[in-house]
């Protein structure tokens, strides 16, 4: 199975978010190549100056709607591992399944598209097909937004109203929206000292009122209509907020805390105002306010011709919602775009991550079809 010899060597690339991911850029521009594909290789450096990269691609015409098919090279780091017949990043293919980091998250993904691009290397194209892989999805979607900025061929996509995928593990069913996301955060600073001497300012102290300010605010969208969407389950925004503080002792005051707090709005729901409201809060209690993410709810009507055409290939009766984000959220000039592809969400990030055989071979098969009828 073609799908599997690409997965076993992206496996490999160790491209965590936080380092380059150059190297897994490079091999997928070369196989796009062989494929016939033109290309761009969008480099730039993010806020540590570590190198990153997309790949942008197109094989066909440069007019028309056709396919777009979108995917991330990125993974997550590897905390812990319990796979113990091999390593995180050496595939192994065990009782129908390829274990490895990324294999579901997303590069199985990957491999399928590429083997459905070889599968049709040499039929006359009518329509463009685009093959699209950022960096940085996992960690901000910098990647996408870089593409978004700068490519060429994604002006194209743009310009055709192609029909879009964006290869997120779905187990092969039609996700025609998904959450969008806000991520703030809220600093405040003190002086150090030990604490013994009182003259020493703990920057917790005056992040204390805003904490409750963001407590009433997380019960608010928990409970307030404004805030639910029953099309998806949780149905609420889902308020998260994380606590990070620089202190190295207990006799010691804190010269410095944040709290970073990350909401995931819906179609419909004023996700800016809700940033700005705590942007008031933060400057009423003395505190450095900072947007650190801003992407959108992916929504694409169920009626959609598209999305239809999609349900009818895939033999399901009526697409389906999901609480997580994707690239999606940053491609919003995109009218006709779903979220489709093999593998489970629930395999994403564990530690023993894998993808199923049959999900390689059904996500490769449907993903050829998918270009026979909007491209050939």
């Amino acid at each position: 199975m073609r799908a599997v010899d690409y997965l076993q060597e992206l496996i490999p690339f160790p491209s965590v978010s936080t380092e380059s991911n150059r190297a897994i850029s490079d091999c997928v521009e070369v196989w796009l190549k062989k494929l016939d594909f033109e290309t761009e290789l969008l480099q730039y450096p993010d806020d540590r100056g570590v190198q990153k990269c997309c790949v942008v691609a197109r094989k066909g015409p440069s007019t028309g709607s056709g396919l777009a098919y979108f995917g991330h090279t990125d993974v997550v780091p590897v905390n812990s591992w319990s796979f113990s017949a091999a390593d995180p990043w050496t595939p192994h293919i065990s009782d129908g399944r390829l274990y490895g980091r990324g294999s579901c998250d997303m590069r199985g993904s990957l491999a399928c598209m590429l083997a459905a691009a070889e599968a049709l290397q040499h039929t006359r194209l009518t329509a463009p097909v685009y093959y699209v892989a950022t960096a940085d999805e996992e960690i901000g979607m910098a990647g996408a937004a870089r593409v978004v900025q700068s490519s060429e061929i994604y002006r194209e996509i743009v310009r055709g109203q192609a029909n879009s995928i964006i290869g997120e593990p779905t187990l092969l069913e039609v996700v025609h929206a998904h959450k969008g996301g806000r991520a703030i955060k809220a600093t405040s600073i003190g002086r150090a000292a030990h604490s013994s001497m009182g003259v020493g300012i703990n920057a917790n102290m005056a992040l204390i009122p805003f904490l409750s300010e963001i407590g009433r605010i997380h019960e608010e969208m928990e409970t307030s209509a404004t805030w639910q969407d029953k099309r998806f389950s949780p149905s609420s925004p889902t308020l998260n907020i994380v606590i990070k503080d620089t202190n190295t002792g207990i006799n010691i005051t804190s010269a410095q805390s944040e709290c970073h707090a990350y909401f995931r709005p819906m179609p419909g729901q004023n996700a800016d105002a809700m940033v700005e409201r705590m942007r008031a809060l933060a400057i009423q209690h003395g505190l450095k306010f900072d947007v650190l993410f801003s992407g959108e709810p992916l929504y694409t009507d169920p009626s959609n011709p598209f999305v239809q055409e999609l349900l009818t290939l895939t033999s399901h009766s009526a697409p389906r919602t999901v609480a997580y984000g994707t690239d999606g959220a940053i491609f919003t000039e995109l009218k006709n775009i779903v979220v489709f592809g093999p593998g489970d969400i629930a395999q994403a990030h564990t530690d023993d991550e894998w993808i199923s055989l049959d999900q390689l071979q059904r996500g490769t098969d449907l993903y050829e079809q998918c270009v026979r009828r909007w491209c050939c």
